[in-house]
C-alpha cells in the first residue's frame, strides 16, 4: 500500500467535504432511521502540483473494514482507494489491477481480514491481504464446461461461504454462478440464463447472507429486476421481484433488512423479511438514470445516478458508489429514531 503524506497527497478530499460540511437536506425516515446526505462528501485524485482530478470510472465496489475505513474501486492505477468515514484518504493500491477491479469480498480469516476480488479483463477471481497482496488466484472455471475459452467469462462478483467456499458471479459473462472449494478447485455452477426462477439475467452482485438459522447465498439477479437466494448446495430457495429497478450489490442494515444499489438511480431499503420499505434519492430526471457519463454540473445533493455498490459501517451510515466515468462516492448519515416517529418513504 502507498501511504500518502498531506503535504504531497496523490489523493486528498476534495475542499468542502467532510462531517462538518452543511448536510444537503432534510432527513428522511426509513425503517427505524433517519439518514441524512453528507454533501461533500467526496474524494478526488491531485497531481503532483495538488491540482484537483477526478477520482476516475467508478465502477466496481465499496466496502468497509472493521476498522471503520472503507475500500473503493476505481478503473485507474488507483484500483483500491482507502479512506476514513470522514473520507480522508490514506492510501491506495492496485495497479496491476488497473481496468476491470469490478467485485471486493470482505472476509477475516485467522483473525485477518482478507479480500476476494473479481476482475472482468482479467477473467479471475483474486484473494488478497486489504493491502493487496496476492494469495491465490482462481482463473475462468473451463470444468465446468460452460465456456469455450476464457475471454467468455467476466466475472462481477465474489461471496464466501463460512466453510470457505468460493461463489464467483459472472455477471457480465454468460448468467452462471461458479463454486469453488476453499483452495480454488471448481466444483459445481448454478443458474446459467434465463427469467424462471433459479436463473439468471446479469449475477451482478452476490451476498452471503446469514441472517437466518443457515447461510443463503443472495444473488442480484440485476437483469430480471430481482434478488433471489439459494442453499449453498445451488438450490433455489425464494426470490424478491417487487420495487425493484436493476439491483446491482445489497449490504445488511443493523436492524436485520438490506440496503440495494440500484442502477437506475436510487437505493432502496429492505425489511428483515425482505419487503422494500423506502427509497432513497431517486432521480427525478430519468435521462440521468443508469447513465455513466453524466457530468459534475449535472450532480444534484440527494439524488443519484447509477448506484452500483452500497456498504453500511458500524453506526450504519450508507456509503454509495455511483458508476460514474468522473468517479462519485457518496455518504448518507443516520440514526435511530423511535418507530411511532418514522414516516414511511416509499415509491408508488
Amino acid at each position: 500500500m502507498r501511504i500518502l503524506p498531506w503535504v504531497s497527497a496523490t489523493l486528498v478530499l476534495a475542499a468542502g467535504g467532510l462531517a462538518r460540511a452543511q448536510q444537503a437536506s432534510a432527513a428522511v425516515a426509513i425503517g427505524g432511521r433517519s439518514y441524512t446526505w453528507q454533501k461533500g462528501f467526496a474524494v478526488h485524485l491531485r497531481d503532483a502540483e495538488g491540482k484537483p482530478q477526478d477520482l476516475g470510472n467508478t465502477h466496481g465496489c465499496i466496502v468497509v473494514r472493521k476498522d471503520g475505513k472503507l475500500l473503493a474501486n476505481t478503473d485507474t492505477d488507483h484500483a483500491v482507494v482507502v479512506f476514513d468515514a470522514d473520507g480522508e484518504v490514506s492510501g491506495t493500491w492496485g495497479e496491476n489491477f488497473h481496468g476491470g477491479l469490478h467485485g471486493m469480498c470482505l472476509r477475516v480469516e485467522g483473525g485477518k481480514e482478507v479480500l476476494y476480488l473479481a476482475h472482468t479483463r482479467r477473467h479471475e477471481m483474486v484473494k488478497t491481504t486489504i493491502d493487496g497482496e496476492v494469495l491465490m488466484t482462481i482463473g475462468w472455471p473451463e470444468a465446468s464446461g460452460v465456456y469455450g475459452d476464457e475471454n467468455e467469462y467476466k466475472p462481477t462478483a465474489v461471496a464466501v461461504a463460512p466453510d470457505g467456499r468460493i461463489f464467483v458471479g459472472d455477471g457480465y459473462g454468460k448468467s452462471w454462478v461458479h463454486c469453488f472449494a476453499a483452495d480454488g478447485t471448481y466444483q459445481k455452477s448454478i443458474g446459467g440464463p434465463g427469467a424462471e426462477p433459479g436463473k439468471f439475467r446479469t449475477p451482478h452482485g452476490l451476498w452471503m447472507d446469514a441472517r437466518g438459522a443457515e447461510p443463503l447465498l443472495l444473488v442480484c439477479d440485476r437483469e430480471n429486476h430481482r434478488l433471489q437466494w439459494f442453499t449453498l448446495d445451488g438450490g433455489f430457495v425464494r426470490m424478491m421481484d417487487q420495487g425493484l429497478r436493476r439491483p446491482c450489490n445489497v449490504w445488511p442494515l443493523p436492524e436485520g433488512g438490506l440496503v440495494v444499489a440500484d442502477l437506475v438511480g436510487r437505493i432502496s431499503f429492505l425489511d428483515a423479511k425482505d419487503q422494500v420499505v423506502g427509497h432513497f434519492g431517486d432521480n427525478p430526471d430519468e435521462k440521468l438514470r443508469a447513465v455513466n457519463g453524466v457530468p459534475k454540473d449535472r450532480w444534484r445533493d440527494g439524488e443519484f445516478l447509477a448506484p452500483h455498490s452500497v456498504c453500511v459501517d458500524a453506526a450504519g451510515s450508507v456509503y454509495v458508489m455511483d458508476w460514474n466515468a468522473s468517479g462519485r462516492i457518496s455518504k448518507l448519515t443516520s440514526e435511530v429514531v423511535k418507530e411511532s416517529a418514522v414516516e414511511v418513504r416509499k415509491e408508488k
